[in-house]
């Protein structure tokens, strides 16, 4: 498929009582498309998360990418140093599962409001702490197709407190892929097959995909630990589970 043109636009959707920035590409050629909500990873709607959303409108997809830190840090995007770091992971433990779940339920609302857009199956993909939000999001009725890539704290804590994430496994309404780096220091191994098991346990469609010399963060090019290889392969799959549930 030769990959479209696209339009962007800063745009504003609500999520529960407040209104939160998003960043929207759409494809520029006449049709309907199915919608895909990107999150991002603890360093807010940056680059990476743009050029990701842009590459999903280009393979045929209307994505727009919610501002998941608005209450915390309006506007907030970063890099990648230490004190990067810090700072984002300082905004991701104030954030709450409720909150969280009303900024992707916001940006699909948003996307139902567009013509192009098929109003019936939406699929959502996340990075980092956006992985741990795309697998809580995937127990949404509105979301199909799950993409989530190396969310820490699935098994051992939810967004906010209370229990963890895992413990909503069964109320996954769709089809759920997740991929993992296996020299993921933030990520032990174990916990990467207790997802597993408990995605079989509860019959969840699902793949689950451990890449050896892969570590965290292995899918952004503008980080450090990108692996390429990885990258490309994990692409890949994702499109395959769009492009089939979608």
């Amino acid at each position: 498929m030769t990959e479209l043109k696209v339009d962007t636009a800063n745009v504003k959707v609500q999520s529960g009582d407040i209104e939160i920035d998003a960043y929207l590409a759409t494809p520029t050629l006449e049709g309907s498309y199915p919608g895909i909500v990107v999150i991002q990873e603890i360093f807010g709607v940056n680059d990476h998360i743009r050029d990701v959303t842009r590459r999903l409108a280009r393979e045929g997809y209307c994505a727009i990418a919610p501002a998941i830190y608005q209450r915390q840090a309006p506007g907030f995007e970063t890099g990648y140093t230490p004190e990067d770091i810090k700072i984002g992971k300082q905004y991701k433990v104030q954030t709450k599962a409720s909150e969280l779940l009303d900024d992707v339920r916001g940006a699909f609302n948003y996307l139902k409001t567009l013509d192009r857009v098929k109003k019936d199956r939406f699929g959502c993909i996340g990075f980092c702490f956006g992985g741990h939000v795309a697998y809580l999001a995937a127990t949404l009725p509105d979301i199909a197709a799950t993409a989530s890539f190396y969310g820490a704290g699935i098994v051992t804590l939810t967004p906010g407190g209370g229990e963890p994430t895992i413990t909503r496994t069964s109320a996954i309404q769709g089809t759920l892929y997740a991929f993992f780096g296996m020299e993921d220091a933030s990520i032990p191994p174990e916990e990467v097959d207790q997802i597993e098991a408990e995605l079989k346990k509860h019959d969840i469609p699902h793949q689950v995909f451990r890449y050896p010399d892969a570590g965290h963060g292995f899918f952004c090019d503008r980080r450090a630990s990108y692996h390429e290889e990885a990258a490309a392969d994990a692409w890949r799959k994702v499109l395959q589970l769009f492009a089939e549930q979608l």
